[in-house]
Protein backbone atom coordinates (compact mmCIF):
# COMPACT_ATOMS: atom_id res chain seq x y z
CA UNK A 1 0.00 0.00 0.00
CA UNK A 2 1.42 3.42 -1.13
CA UNK A 3 -1.15 5.85 -0.13
CA UNK A 4 -0.24 7.08 3.20
CA UNK A 5 -2.69 9.45 4.80
CA UNK A 6 -2.76 10.91 8.67
CA UNK A 7 -5.69 12.21 10.27
CA UNK A 8 -5.82 15.54 11.75
CA UNK A 9 -5.79 16.86 15.36
CA UNK A 10 -9.76 17.87 14.43
CA UNK A 11 -10.80 14.75 12.26
CA UNK A 12 -9.52 13.09 9.11
CA UNK A 13 -9.42 13.43 5.48
CA UNK A 14 -12.13 12.11 3.52
CA UNK A 15 -10.60 9.04 2.31
CA UNK A 16 -7.77 7.74 4.72
CA UNK A 17 -5.26 4.49 4.40
CA UNK A 18 -3.70 3.77 7.55
CA UNK A 19 0.02 1.34 7.41
CA UNK A 20 0.90 1.37 11.04
CA UNK A 21 4.68 0.20 9.77
CA UNK A 22 4.77 3.58 8.21
CA UNK A 23 2.93 5.98 9.92
CA UNK A 24 5.05 8.63 11.35
CA UNK A 25 3.31 12.04 12.04
CA UNK A 26 1.00 12.83 14.68
CA UNK A 27 0.70 9.35 16.62
CA UNK A 28 -0.79 10.89 19.58
CA UNK A 29 -3.65 11.80 17.83
CA UNK A 30 -4.41 8.93 15.93
CA UNK A 31 -4.29 6.82 18.68
CA UNK A 32 -7.07 8.97 20.83
CA UNK A 33 -9.16 8.98 17.32
CA UNK A 34 -8.91 4.70 17.30
CA UNK A 35 -9.12 4.10 20.91
CA UNK A 36 -12.37 6.07 20.90
CA UNK A 37 -13.69 3.98 17.50
CA UNK A 38 -12.84 0.65 18.80
CA UNK A 39 -13.36 0.85 22.29
CA UNK A 40 -16.48 3.08 22.26
CA UNK A 41 -18.95 2.13 19.85
CA UNK A 42 -18.37 -1.22 18.45
CA UNK A 43 -16.80 -4.50 18.57
CA UNK A 44 -13.99 -5.08 16.86
CA UNK A 45 -15.45 -7.61 14.52
CA UNK A 46 -18.40 -5.24 12.85
CA UNK A 47 -18.54 -2.50 10.96
CA UNK A 48 -18.59 0.86 12.60
CA UNK A 49 -21.44 3.98 11.98
CA UNK A 50 -20.73 7.06 13.39
CA UNK A 51 -21.81 10.61 12.43
CA UNK A 52 -24.70 8.95 10.04
CA UNK A 53 -21.25 8.64 7.38
CA UNK A 54 -18.59 7.17 8.94
CA UNK A 55 -17.69 3.50 8.47
CA UNK A 56 -14.81 1.38 9.71
CA UNK A 57 -13.83 -1.67 8.55
CA UNK A 58 -10.92 -3.88 9.34
CA UNK A 59 -9.15 -7.01 10.28
CA UNK A 60 -7.00 -6.52 13.34
CA UNK A 61 -5.93 -10.17 14.75
CA UNK A 62 -5.51 -8.52 18.50
CA UNK A 63 -7.67 -6.19 20.38
CA UNK A 64 -4.21 -4.53 21.43
CA UNK A 65 -4.63 -0.98 19.96
CA UNK A 66 -0.94 -0.05 20.85
CA UNK A 67 0.42 -2.48 19.07
CA UNK A 68 1.41 -0.18 15.96
CA UNK A 69 4.13 -2.48 14.62
CA UNK A 70 1.34 -5.71 13.73
CA UNK A 71 2.14 -6.03 10.25
CA UNK A 72 -1.86 -7.32 10.11
CA UNK A 73 -3.47 -4.22 11.61
CA UNK A 74 -5.12 -2.24 8.46
CA UNK A 75 -8.01 0.61 9.16
CA UNK A 76 -10.12 1.79 6.47
CA UNK A 77 -11.79 5.03 7.49
CA UNK A 78 -14.42 6.86 4.77
CA UNK A 79 -15.99 9.75 6.07
CA UNK A 80 -18.14 13.05 4.86
CA UNK A 81 -17.80 14.48 7.98
CA UNK A 82 -15.48 15.06 9.98
CA UNK A 83 -15.04 13.82 13.39
CA UNK A 84 -14.22 16.78 16.60
CA UNK A 85 -12.81 16.65 19.44
CA UNK A 86 -16.25 17.59 20.65
CA UNK A 87 -17.86 14.62 19.36
CA UNK A 88 -15.29 12.49 20.40
CA UNK A 89 -16.27 13.37 24.35
CA UNK A 90 -20.42 13.66 23.73
CA UNK A 91 -20.21 10.17 21.76
CA UNK A 92 -23.67 8.08 21.59
CA UNK A 93 -23.43 4.44 21.58
CA UNK A 94 -25.34 3.05 18.67
CA UNK A 95 -26.64 -0.24 19.02
CA UNK A 96 -25.68 -2.63 16.91
CA UNK A 97 -28.76 -4.30 15.62
CA UNK A 98 -29.73 -0.32 14.77
CA UNK A 99 -27.72 -0.50 11.85
CA UNK A 100 -28.36 -1.62 7.94
CA UNK A 101 -25.95 -4.46 7.21
CA UNK A 102 -25.96 -2.57 3.63
CA UNK A 103 -25.62 0.88 4.43
CA UNK A 104 -24.40 0.86 7.94
CA UNK A 105 -26.52 3.56 9.09
CA UNK A 106 -29.40 3.64 11.72
CA UNK A 107 -32.66 2.17 9.94
CA UNK A 108 -35.25 4.87 8.98
CA UNK A 109 -38.00 1.16 7.98
CA UNK A 110 -36.44 -1.95 8.80
CA UNK A 111 -37.96 -4.68 7.14
CA UNK A 112 -37.25 -8.19 7.28
CA UNK A 113 -35.82 -10.37 3.93
CA UNK A 114 -37.80 -13.68 3.52
CA UNK A 115 -33.97 -15.09 4.75
CA UNK A 116 -34.75 -13.56 8.22
CA UNK A 117 -32.22 -11.04 8.06
CA UNK A 118 -33.07 -7.50 8.70
CA UNK A 119 -32.46 -4.69 6.63
CA UNK A 120 -33.08 -1.00 5.74
CA UNK A 121 -35.99 -0.77 3.18
CA UNK A 122 -34.38 1.56 1.13
CA UNK A 123 -31.28 -0.33 1.17
CA UNK A 124 -32.29 -3.43 0.50
CA UNK A 125 -34.59 -2.45 -2.50
CA UNK A 126 -31.85 -1.00 -4.02
CA UNK A 127 -29.40 -4.11 -3.70
CA UNK A 128 -32.70 -6.40 -5.40
CA UNK A 129 -34.59 -4.05 -7.79
CA UNK A 130 -31.84 -1.45 -8.86
CA UNK A 131 -29.00 -3.14 -8.84
CA UNK A 132 -30.62 -6.90 -9.83
CA UNK A 133 -29.39 -8.85 -7.43
CA UNK A 134 -31.40 -12.20 -6.37
CA UNK A 135 -29.46 -13.57 -3.12
CA UNK A 136 -29.54 -12.04 0.22
CA UNK A 137 -26.14 -10.10 0.87
CA UNK A 138 -25.73 -11.38 4.38
CA UNK A 139 -26.37 -14.75 4.11
CA UNK A 140 -26.13 -15.01 -0.02
CA UNK A 141 -29.50 -17.83 -0.11
CA UNK A 142 -31.08 -16.51 -3.13
CA UNK A 143 -34.24 -14.76 -2.63
CA UNK A 144 -37.57 -16.60 -3.48
CA UNK A 145 -39.50 -14.36 -2.02
CA UNK A 146 -39.01 -11.16 -2.90
CA UNK A 147 -41.84 -9.44 -0.49
CA UNK A 148 -40.41 -7.42 2.63
CA UNK A 149 -41.99 -7.86 5.77
CA UNK A 150 -42.03 -4.59 8.01
CA UNK A 151 -40.28 -5.35 11.48
CA UNK A 152 -42.33 -2.85 13.49
CA UNK A 153 -40.61 -4.08 17.05
CA UNK A 154 -37.01 -2.72 15.95
CA UNK A 155 -38.73 0.13 14.52
CA UNK A 156 -40.42 1.64 17.95
CA UNK A 157 -37.56 0.48 19.50
CA UNK A 158 -35.21 2.95 16.62
CA UNK A 159 -37.96 5.39 17.23
CA UNK A 160 -37.51 5.35 21.09
CA UNK A 161 -33.93 5.58 21.23
CA UNK A 162 -34.10 8.24 18.95
CA UNK A 163 -36.49 10.24 21.52
CA UNK A 164 -34.39 9.70 24.53
CA UNK A 165 -30.76 10.40 22.91
CA UNK A 166 -32.61 13.94 21.40
CA UNK A 167 -30.36 15.92 23.31
CA UNK A 168 -27.16 14.76 21.77
CA UNK A 169 -28.58 16.00 18.28
CA UNK A 170 -30.51 12.60 17.42
CA UNK A 171 -33.55 12.67 15.32
CA UNK A 172 -36.49 10.57 15.90
CA UNK A 173 -37.44 9.12 12.42
CA UNK A 174 -40.96 9.78 11.14
CA UNK A 175 -43.17 6.28 11.19
CA UNK A 176 -43.46 5.45 7.11
CA UNK A 177 -46.05 5.16 5.02
CA UNK A 178 -46.69 1.21 4.11
CA UNK A 179 -45.95 0.37 0.76
CA UNK A 180 -48.33 -1.85 -1.61
CA UNK A 181 -48.97 -5.37 -0.52
CA UNK A 182 -49.06 -8.61 -2.43
CA UNK A 183 -52.87 -9.12 -1.09
CA UNK A 184 -54.03 -5.35 -2.24
CA UNK A 185 -52.34 -6.35 -5.69
CA UNK A 186 -54.02 -9.48 -6.17
CA UNK A 187 -57.16 -7.91 -5.08
CA UNK A 188 -56.90 -4.56 -7.55
CA UNK A 189 -56.12 -7.36 -9.95
CA UNK A 190 -59.20 -9.85 -8.85
CA UNK A 191 -61.20 -6.48 -9.52
CA UNK A 192 -60.09 -5.58 -13.05
CA UNK A 193 -61.71 -8.58 -13.89
CA UNK A 194 -65.38 -7.24 -12.95
CA UNK A 195 -67.04 -4.61 -15.75
CA UNK A 196 -67.89 -2.59 -12.71
CA UNK A 197 -64.78 -1.84 -11.35
CA UNK A 198 -62.46 -2.56 -13.81
CA UNK A 199 -61.42 1.02 -15.08
CA UNK A 200 -60.86 2.33 -10.81
CA UNK A 201 -58.75 -1.03 -10.98
CA UNK A 202 -56.18 -0.09 -13.87
CA UNK A 203 -56.17 3.35 -12.74
CA UNK A 204 -55.02 2.27 -9.24
CA UNK A 205 -52.78 -0.33 -10.70
CA UNK A 206 -50.53 2.27 -13.32
CA UNK A 207 -50.22 4.54 -10.39
CA UNK A 208 -48.51 1.25 -8.44
CA UNK A 209 -46.29 -0.06 -11.27
CA UNK A 210 -45.18 3.71 -11.86
CA UNK A 211 -44.02 4.46 -8.13
CA UNK A 212 -40.96 2.06 -8.38
CA UNK A 213 -39.33 -0.80 -9.06
CA UNK A 214 -40.43 -3.12 -6.03
CA UNK A 215 -43.54 -2.37 -7.21
CA UNK A 216 -42.78 -3.33 -10.33
CA UNK A 217 -41.47 -6.67 -9.50
CA UNK A 218 -43.97 -7.31 -6.51
CA UNK A 219 -46.65 -6.85 -9.65
CA UNK A 220 -44.61 -9.72 -11.92
CA UNK A 221 -44.32 -12.37 -9.24
CA UNK A 222 -48.35 -12.52 -9.01
CA UNK A 223 -48.69 -12.96 -12.50
CA UNK A 224 -50.25 -9.36 -13.60
CA UNK A 225 -49.25 -9.58 -16.78
CA UNK A 226 -51.36 -12.34 -17.37
CA UNK A 227 -54.21 -10.28 -16.09
CA UNK A 228 -53.03 -7.76 -18.58
CA UNK A 229 -52.56 -9.20 -21.08
CA UNK A 230 -56.09 -10.93 -21.24
CA UNK A 231 -57.86 -7.26 -20.88
CA UNK A 232 -55.43 -6.67 -24.00
CA UNK A 233 -56.57 -8.81 -25.91
CA UNK A 234 -60.08 -8.19 -25.07
CA UNK A 235 -60.22 -5.22 -25.40
CA UNK A 236 -58.15 -5.37 -28.25
CA UNK A 237 -60.59 -7.61 -30.04
CA UNK A 238 -63.84 -5.70 -29.39
CA UNK A 239 -64.98 -3.25 -32.17
CA UNK A 240 -65.98 0.06 -30.53
CA UNK A 241 -68.11 1.73 -33.12
CA UNK A 242 -67.72 2.28 -36.80
CA UNK A 243 -64.07 2.99 -36.08
CA UNK A 244 -63.58 -0.25 -34.99
CA UNK A 245 -61.04 1.37 -31.79
CA UNK A 246 -59.50 -0.92 -29.24
CA UNK A 247 -60.87 0.38 -25.52
CA UNK A 248 -60.02 2.39 -22.91
CA UNK A 249 -59.89 -0.41 -20.36
CA UNK A 250 -57.56 -2.41 -23.10
CA UNK A 251 -55.07 1.12 -23.91
CA UNK A 252 -55.17 1.20 -19.87
CA UNK A 253 -53.61 -2.30 -19.62
CA UNK A 254 -51.29 -1.66 -22.22
CA UNK A 255 -50.02 1.28 -20.76
CA UNK A 256 -49.27 -0.56 -17.11
CA UNK A 257 -48.06 -3.76 -19.09
CA UNK A 258 -45.43 -2.18 -20.84
CA UNK A 259 -44.57 0.24 -17.93
CA UNK A 260 -44.16 -2.82 -15.99
CA UNK A 261 -40.71 -3.58 -17.96
CA UNK A 262 -40.75 -7.74 -17.40
CA UNK A 263 -37.69 -9.42 -16.90
CA UNK A 264 -36.97 -11.61 -20.14
CA UNK A 265 -38.67 -14.74 -18.44
CA UNK A 266 -41.66 -12.42 -18.02
CA UNK A 267 -41.28 -10.84 -21.94
CA UNK A 268 -41.03 -14.73 -22.83
CA UNK A 269 -44.25 -15.73 -21.68
CA UNK A 270 -45.95 -13.22 -22.92
CA UNK A 271 -45.71 -15.17 -26.24
CA UNK A 272 -47.96 -18.08 -24.76
CA UNK A 273 -50.22 -15.62 -23.03
CA UNK A 274 -53.10 -16.01 -25.46
CA UNK A 275 -53.91 -17.37 -28.67
CA UNK A 276 -51.02 -14.92 -29.94
CA UNK A 277 -50.42 -11.80 -28.23
CA UNK A 278 -47.94 -10.73 -31.39
CA UNK A 279 -51.04 -10.26 -33.47
CA UNK A 280 -53.14 -8.90 -30.41
CA UNK A 281 -50.44 -6.00 -30.38
CA UNK A 282 -50.72 -5.66 -34.06
CA UNK A 283 -54.26 -5.36 -34.07
CA UNK A 284 -53.85 -2.20 -31.30
CA UNK A 285 -51.27 -0.58 -33.63
CA UNK A 286 -53.72 -0.83 -36.66
CA UNK A 287 -57.07 0.25 -34.07
CA UNK A 288 -55.72 2.18 -31.55
CA UNK A 289 -57.35 5.87 -31.71
CA UNK A 290 -53.76 7.18 -29.81
CA UNK A 291 -50.58 7.53 -30.88
CA UNK A 292 -49.70 6.96 -27.22
CA UNK A 293 -51.32 3.06 -27.63
CA UNK A 294 -49.65 2.56 -30.91
CA UNK A 295 -46.52 3.63 -29.54
CA UNK A 296 -46.50 1.32 -26.31
CA UNK A 297 -47.43 -1.31 -28.51
CA UNK A 298 -44.51 -1.41 -31.07
CA UNK A 299 -42.32 -0.57 -27.70
CA UNK A 300 -43.60 -3.60 -25.92
CA UNK A 301 -43.39 -5.76 -28.76
CA UNK A 302 -39.71 -4.59 -29.20
CA UNK A 303 -39.01 -5.53 -25.83
CA UNK A 304 -40.32 -8.86 -26.67
CA UNK A 305 -38.49 -9.83 -29.82
CA UNK A 306 -35.37 -9.34 -28.32
CA UNK A 307 -35.81 -12.34 -25.87
CA UNK A 308 -38.08 -14.38 -28.52
CA UNK A 309 -37.14 -17.71 -29.99
CA UNK A 310 -36.64 -18.99 -33.63
CA UNK A 311 -39.63 -20.34 -33.68
CA UNK A 312 -41.54 -17.19 -32.55
CA UNK A 313 -39.67 -14.61 -35.00
CA UNK A 314 -40.27 -16.76 -37.97
CA UNK A 315 -44.48 -16.97 -37.73
CA UNK A 316 -44.81 -13.25 -38.44
CA UNK A 317 -47.79 -12.49 -40.75
CA UNK A 318 -47.43 -9.32 -43.34
CA UNK A 319 -49.87 -7.51 -41.42
CA UNK A 320 -47.27 -6.90 -38.71
CA UNK A 321 -45.10 -5.44 -40.98
CA UNK A 322 -47.47 -3.28 -42.68
CA UNK A 323 -47.93 -1.81 -39.52
CA UNK A 324 -44.75 -1.26 -38.25
CA UNK A 325 -45.11 0.65 -42.17
CA UNK A 326 -47.36 3.17 -40.74
CA UNK A 327 -45.63 4.10 -37.40
CA UNK A 328 -42.77 4.75 -39.31
CA UNK A 329 -45.01 6.60 -41.48
CA UNK A 330 -46.77 8.90 -39.13
CA UNK A 331 -43.57 9.57 -37.07
CA UNK A 332 -45.47 9.05 -33.58
CA UNK A 333 -42.42 10.23 -31.66
CA UNK A 334 -38.70 10.05 -32.13
CA UNK A 335 -39.29 6.91 -29.49
CA UNK A 336 -41.75 4.59 -31.50
CA UNK A 337 -39.79 5.22 -34.70
CA UNK A 338 -36.19 3.88 -32.84
CA UNK A 339 -38.15 0.84 -31.09
CA UNK A 340 -39.84 0.37 -34.84
CA UNK A 341 -36.27 0.31 -36.07
CA UNK A 342 -34.80 -2.27 -33.40
CA UNK A 343 -37.72 -4.22 -33.77
CA UNK A 344 -36.81 -4.64 -37.72
CA UNK A 345 -33.57 -5.39 -36.93
CA UNK A 346 -34.07 -8.16 -34.58
CA UNK A 347 -36.70 -9.82 -36.98
CA UNK A 348 -35.16 -9.29 -40.39
CA UNK A 349 -32.58 -11.53 -40.60
CA UNK A 350 -34.52 -14.31 -41.61
CA UNK A 351 -35.15 -14.47 -45.09
CA UNK A 352 -39.21 -14.80 -44.79
CA UNK A 353 -39.39 -11.39 -42.67
CA UNK A 354 -37.01 -9.79 -45.10
CA UNK A 355 -39.84 -10.65 -48.15
CA UNK A 356 -42.65 -9.69 -45.78
CA UNK A 357 -41.18 -6.44 -44.79
CA UNK A 358 -40.19 -5.30 -48.48
CA UNK A 359 -44.09 -6.55 -49.95
CA UNK A 360 -45.19 -4.26 -47.16
CA UNK A 361 -43.25 -0.90 -48.30
CA UNK A 362 -40.58 -1.25 -45.99
CA UNK A 363 -37.64 -0.33 -48.05
CA UNK A 364 -39.12 3.11 -49.85
CA UNK A 365 -40.04 4.58 -46.29
CA UNK A 366 -36.51 4.39 -44.79
CA UNK A 367 -35.23 5.78 -47.77
CA UNK A 368 -37.90 8.97 -47.35
CA UNK A 369 -36.35 8.86 -43.55
CA UNK A 370 -32.80 8.36 -44.23
CA UNK A 371 -33.56 11.82 -47.03
CA UNK A 372 -35.03 14.02 -44.26
CA UNK A 373 -32.78 13.00 -41.00
CA UNK A 374 -29.17 13.82 -39.73
CA UNK A 375 -29.68 11.88 -36.92
CA UNK A 376 -26.69 9.29 -36.13
CA UNK A 377 -28.20 6.79 -34.25
CA UNK A 378 -31.21 6.57 -36.71
CA UNK A 379 -29.20 6.51 -39.50
CA UNK A 380 -27.07 3.79 -38.34
CA UNK A 381 -30.39 1.86 -37.61
CA UNK A 382 -31.66 2.35 -40.68
CA UNK A 383 -28.86 1.62 -43.04
CA UNK A 384 -28.62 -1.93 -40.57
CA UNK A 385 -32.37 -2.84 -41.79
CA UNK A 386 -31.75 -1.47 -45.57
CA UNK A 387 -28.57 -3.75 -45.33
CA UNK A 388 -30.54 -6.74 -44.12
CA UNK A 389 -33.31 -5.91 -46.67
CA UNK A 390 -31.15 -5.76 -49.50
CA UNK A 391 -29.97 -9.22 -48.73
CA UNK A 392 -33.85 -10.56 -50.63
CA UNK A 393 -34.26 -9.91 -54.15
CA UNK A 394 -37.40 -7.91 -53.17
CA UNK A 395 -35.60 -5.48 -50.81
CA UNK A 396 -32.69 -4.52 -53.82
CA UNK A 397 -35.83 -3.86 -56.18
CA UNK A 398 -37.29 -1.79 -53.89
CA UNK A 399 -33.91 0.14 -53.46
CA UNK A 400 -33.34 0.80 -57.00
CA UNK A 401 -36.72 1.63 -57.88
CA UNK A 402 -36.63 4.86 -55.79
CA UNK A 403 -34.80 7.83 -57.32
CA UNK A 404 -32.98 8.29 -53.86
CA UNK A 405 -32.17 5.31 -53.14
CA UNK A 406 -28.33 4.21 -54.34
CA UNK A 407 -27.59 8.22 -53.61
CA UNK A 408 -28.61 8.48 -50.72
CA UNK A 409 -26.64 5.21 -49.54
CA UNK A 410 -23.49 6.06 -51.19
CA UNK A 411 -23.64 9.81 -49.52
CA UNK A 412 -23.58 8.03 -46.32
CA UNK A 413 -19.73 6.82 -46.59
CA UNK A 414 -18.03 8.87 -44.37
CA UNK A 415 -20.80 10.85 -43.58
CA UNK A 416 -21.89 9.77 -40.45
CA UNK A 417 -20.19 6.96 -38.35
CA UNK A 418 -18.02 3.79 -39.55
CA UNK A 419 -21.00 1.59 -38.52
CA UNK A 420 -23.31 3.80 -41.19
CA UNK A 421 -20.39 3.74 -43.90
CA UNK A 422 -19.99 -0.16 -43.38
CA UNK A 423 -23.24 -1.13 -44.10
CA UNK A 424 -23.80 1.38 -46.85
CA UNK A 425 -20.43 -0.73 -48.54
CA UNK A 426 -22.11 -3.74 -47.17
CA UNK A 427 -25.64 -2.92 -49.60
CA UNK A 428 -23.69 -1.22 -52.54
CA UNK A 429 -22.26 -4.89 -52.52
CA UNK A 430 -25.21 -6.86 -52.21
CA UNK A 431 -26.89 -4.69 -55.24
CA UNK A 432 -23.34 -5.05 -57.67
CA UNK A 433 -23.43 -8.82 -56.65
CA UNK A 434 -26.75 -9.95 -57.81
CA UNK A 435 -28.65 -6.77 -59.43
CA UNK A 436 -25.84 -5.45 -60.84
CA UNK A 437 -27.24 -5.30 -64.69
CA UNK A 438 -26.12 -3.02 -67.21
CA UNK A 439 -28.59 -0.07 -66.61
CA UNK A 440 -27.66 -0.11 -62.64
CA UNK A 441 -24.00 -0.28 -63.53
CA UNK A 442 -24.20 2.97 -65.70
CA UNK A 443 -26.06 4.66 -63.09
CA UNK A 444 -23.79 3.77 -60.47
CA UNK A 445 -21.17 5.37 -62.35
CA UNK A 446 -23.42 8.72 -62.97
CA UNK A 447 -23.91 8.41 -59.30
CA UNK A 448 -20.62 8.72 -57.98
CA UNK A 449 -21.16 5.06 -56.44
CA UNK A 450 -17.68 4.38 -58.40
CA UNK A 451 -16.02 7.20 -57.33
CA UNK A 452 -17.10 6.91 -53.41
CA UNK A 453 -15.48 2.96 -53.86
CA UNK A 454 -12.22 4.40 -54.93
CA UNK A 455 -12.46 5.93 -51.70
CA UNK A 456 -12.84 3.39 -49.57
CA UNK A 457 -9.64 1.88 -50.99
CA UNK A 458 -7.48 4.74 -50.37
CA UNK A 459 -8.18 6.21 -47.12
CA UNK A 460 -7.80 4.32 -43.49
CA UNK A 461 -11.07 2.32 -42.55
CA UNK A 462 -12.10 -0.89 -41.73
CA UNK A 463 -9.98 -4.03 -43.61
CA UNK A 464 -13.39 -5.54 -44.27
CA UNK A 465 -15.19 -2.44 -45.79
CA UNK A 466 -11.84 -2.16 -47.91
CA UNK A 467 -12.57 -6.10 -49.32
CA UNK A 468 -16.04 -5.14 -50.34
CA UNK A 469 -15.37 -2.18 -52.00
CA UNK A 470 -12.49 -4.15 -53.72
CA UNK A 471 -14.86 -7.16 -54.60
CA UNK A 472 -17.21 -4.86 -56.22
CA UNK A 473 -15.08 -3.07 -58.48
CA UNK A 474 -13.36 -5.72 -59.31
CA UNK A 475 -16.76 -7.70 -60.08
CA UNK A 476 -17.54 -4.81 -62.42
CA UNK A 477 -14.14 -4.16 -64.05
CA UNK A 478 -14.93 -4.53 -67.29
CA UNK A 479 -17.44 -2.02 -67.65
CA UNK A 480 -16.60 0.30 -65.60
CA UNK A 481 -12.78 0.59 -66.91
CA UNK A 482 -14.33 1.57 -70.24
CA UNK A 483 -16.45 3.73 -69.01
CA UNK A 484 -16.01 7.78 -70.15
CA UNK A 485 -17.53 8.79 -67.13
CA UNK A 486 -14.45 7.66 -64.96
CA UNK A 487 -11.54 9.84 -64.49
CA UNK A 488 -8.09 8.69 -65.86
CA UNK A 489 -6.48 8.75 -62.38
CA UNK A 490 -9.28 6.26 -61.18
CA UNK A 491 -8.52 3.95 -64.23
CA UNK A 492 -4.91 3.87 -63.20
CA UNK A 493 -5.91 3.02 -59.66
CA UNK A 494 -8.31 0.58 -60.49
CA UNK A 495 -7.29 -2.57 -58.61
CA UNK A 496 -6.03 -5.49 -60.41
Amino acid sequence: MNTISTARTLGFYPTCIYDQNQMEVEKSNILRVLTFLFTKLIPLTSPLYINKTTYIIHNQKSSQISNLSSNHFWVFVQTLDTITMTDLENDVEVPRFFLCPISLEIMKDPVTLSTGITYDRDSIEKWLFSQKNDVCPVTKQVVVDIELTPNHTLRRLIQSWCTINASSGIERFPTPRLPISRTEIVKLLKDSKSPQLQMKSLKRLKTIVMENEKNRRLMESVSAADYLASILTTGAGEVSGVDGCVSTEADEALRILYHLKLSPTGLKSLFGKTENFVVTLTRVMQRAASFESRAYAVMLLKSMFEVAEPIQVTSLNTQFFTELVHILVDQISQKATKATLKLLISVCPWGRNRIKAAEAGVVPVLIDTLLDTTEKRLTEMIMIVLDQLCQSAEGRADLLKHGGGLPVVSKKIFRVSSIASERAVRILYSVAMFSGNARVLEEMVQLGVVGKLFLVLQVDCGSKMKEKAKEILKMHSRVWKKSSCIPNDLISAYPS
